[in-house]
């Protein structure tokens, strides 16, 4: 498989691969503390908060990796964008019927929830903090410069000469 020329792409696979890393300490982290907190109740709450997060968070980093595969078409842009806001609107919809679903459910302690929840973002903000100080991304990427520098749009009459 090709690199991708989009400079997004390597640092977006890198913040799902460590995201994932990290939803499965919190899962386990989660359902331990939850299970002390509030016995088999807490366990679920804390793995289906810390689920919730991890399915929204990986939407928006996927719904990009899968856009940027059109980079170079001359549609490019208004793909890019339709995928992505395709994928918030989804995220929209599934969060509210998740909610109204998860709403009332014997199994669910919602302060356990909610802790899981919560920790589960924050990590992927840390996550996605950690990786964009890490990553070696120029400031101008995505560009081709010409490598003559008499190339590209100098013509004898704009440059001057007589």
């Amino acid at each position: 498989m090709s690199a991708s020329p989009v400079s997004s792409t390597p640092i977006l696979r890198t913040v799902l691969v460590w995201s994932a890393s990290v939803t499965a300490v919190l899962a386990v982290v989660g359902a331990i503390v939850g299970f002390l907190v509030a016995g088999t109740t807490g366990l679920w709450s804390a793995l289906a908060g810390v689920l919730v997060a991890a399915v929204f968070l990986g939407i928006t980093g996927a719904s990009i990796l899968i856009a940027n595969r059109w980079y170079g078409n001359e549609l490019y842009v208004p793909i890019f964008f339709g995928i992505v806001m395709g994928g918030w609107i989804l995220k929209f919809v599934v969060f509210i019927a998740i909610f109204f679903i998860l709403r009332g459910q014997p199994w669910i302690e919602p302060g356990v929830f909610f802790v899981a929840l919560v920790v589960s973002v924050l990590a992927s903000l840390a996550i996605d903090v950690v990786v964009m100080l890490r990553m070696r991304v120029p400031h101008v990427s995505d560009v081709d410069l010409p490598t003559d520098p008499d190339a590209g749009d100098r013509t004898d009459e704009a440059s001057g000469a007589s």
